[in-house]
């Protein structure tokens, strides 16, 4: 379980550029729970989750991961408790690295690795068995650069690696918006399977209408810096694409925003 408690960031502070990217946000997500984020562009959504994952410290606020205070643990140390998979499916790996020294790093995430890091014979059973599990043949390729692979592949495999040790917290951050729609179902899929088999805690960020809608069991919808809509339970179940349309179209009444503007933004949900 995460328990965030009145967090907030304002960058560049006190200067023309001054934006408040966090403004006293508050949520509780449950163990097991997948939580999709979801707003238009600056509305806070990726600050939230670069905040849980240690890329900087919040101005305020707290951050709890199953009760421990983790607002103030550098990013590296948070490693050991929470697993993420990024945009671009270059990131997070080593390219000139293999697939099985790529998964080695990632089962000793957290860990002192020392001057041993090398693969164990006794794990290559292991990783063939939980590669094979993507279904992409990359089982028999073991010794091949993960930086030789398909965006794909790789992102697969960096799901697959990121949650190899059943983390405290998953966080996935737009990990399919950089892939083709048939390769990006794969690795929704497959990320809807591992979840699922391990009951995972999750967030995600998405510009997916259609994944909001499919994945997960709630949707946090924030708009500068707040949460604005927290859609959960029953009506969870029930919400429609267009049902997503017409809460952005209400937070542009709110905010008396120009109609055009407000289409403009609407349409990347599209």
């Amino acid at each position: 379980m995460i328990t965030i408690t009145n967090l907030s960031k304002t960058f560049n502070a006190g200067t023309p550029n001054e934006v408040c990217a966090l403004d006293n946000v508050s949520c509780t997500i449950e163990q097991g729970s997948f939580v999709v984020l979801l707003g238009t562009n600056g509305s806070g959504k990726s600050t939230l989750l670069n905040a849980v994952a240690g890329n900087f410290f919040p101005d305020s606020g707290k951050i709890l991961l199953d009760g421990s205070d983790i607002t103030d643990l550098p990013e590296h140390k948070r490693a050991k408790y929470i697993g993420r998979v990024f945009q671009n499916p270059f990131s997070g790996t080593a390219p000139d690295m293999t697939i099985a020294e790529n998964i080695t790093l990632a089962v000793r995430r957290g860990k002192s690795r020392g001057l041993r890091w090398a693969l164990p014979l006794s794990s290559v059973d292991e990783f063939k068995k939980r590669v094979k599990s993507l279904n992409m043949g990359l089982e028999e390729r073991l010794d091949s650069p993960i930086g030789k692979l398909s965006g794909g592949q790789r992102q697969a495999l960096t799901l697959l690696m990121a949650t190899w040790l059943k983390p405290k917290l998953l966080l996935l951050d737009e990990h399919t918006a950089a892939l083709d729609p048939k390769t990006a179902n794969k690795v929704i899929q497959l990320t809807e399977e591992v979840v699922s088999k391990d009951n995972l805690t999750t967030m995600m960020v998405t510009h997916s209408m259609q994944q909001a809608v499919n994945m997960g069991d709630r949707i946090l919808m924030l708009n500068n810096g707040k949460i604005v809509y927290d859609i959960k339970g029953e009506e969870k179940k029930r919400i429609k694409t267009h049902d997503l349309l017409a809460l952005f179209d209400e937070i542009r009444k709110r905010e008396q925003v120009d109609p055009t503007t407000a289409e403009m933004l609407i349409s990347n949900y599209v």
